[in-house]
């Protein structure tokens, strides 16, 4: 894959919180199986380290839990990951501590600040939120985006990953390269 040109990217704004320096770029994945989907999510953590900022997003049964089970072994999480649905977040010790949240539940940003988010970023580990974008004006940090979408066959899925803000722009080669055997189109501006 040659040099990617992002510029004239978009910066990302949202309404409430403080620009967020950097740009954001797509990368399309695509996987066959649940466990495709684990192994491109620990191909994915990698790349992570302490205080960064996952938001899964996707419909119901897309595979965010599934892509978390993956993301969380790889960071040597021994405990079996199910989703906070009910609980809202559960803590998973590994080599790097997983926060995982899902505030599918969540009304808003209100009852979003009940869950001490800032405290969970800067605890060292990485957080992970599914069904974060509903809340997103309460993180005011750089995160990583994934979406899942069903594919054409019934395992398949359609992986989309959009880095916001500086942090994960300085490290998208390292996310491509992550990515690469999952890949189908490279890396798109948007």
């Amino acid at each position: 894959m040659g040099a990617v040109d992002l510029r004239g990217a978009d910066r990302h704004r949202w309404p409430g919180r403080a620009r967020l320096p950097g740009r954001r770029s797509v990368i399309v994945a695509r996987t066959a199986s649940a466990e495709g989907t684990r192994a491109l999510a620990a191909a994915l953590a990698g790349v992570v380290r302490g205080g960064d900022l996952l938001v899964l997003g996707g419909d119901l049964g897309a595979g965010k839990t599934t892509f978390t089970q993956g993301f969380a072994a790889a960071l040597g999480v021994d405990a079996p990951v199910t989703s906070p649905t009910f609980t809202l977040h559960n803590l998973y010790r590994g080599r790097l501590d997983v926060h995982h949240l899902d505030v599918y539940r969540i009304g808003d940003i209100a009852e979003a600040t009940d869950l001490a988010l800032e405290e969970l970023l800067d605890s060292g580990a990485v957080t992970v939120v599914e069904w974060g974008a509903t809340i997103r004006e309460a993180f005011g940090v750089d995160e990583l985006e994934v979406t899942l979408e069903l594919g054409p066959g019934d395992d398949d899925r359609v992986v989309t990953v959009r880095g916001h803000g500086s942090r994960w722009h300085d490290r998208l080669g390292e996310v491509v390269d992550a990515l690469r055997p999952w890949t189908t189109g490279g890396v798109a501006p948007c």
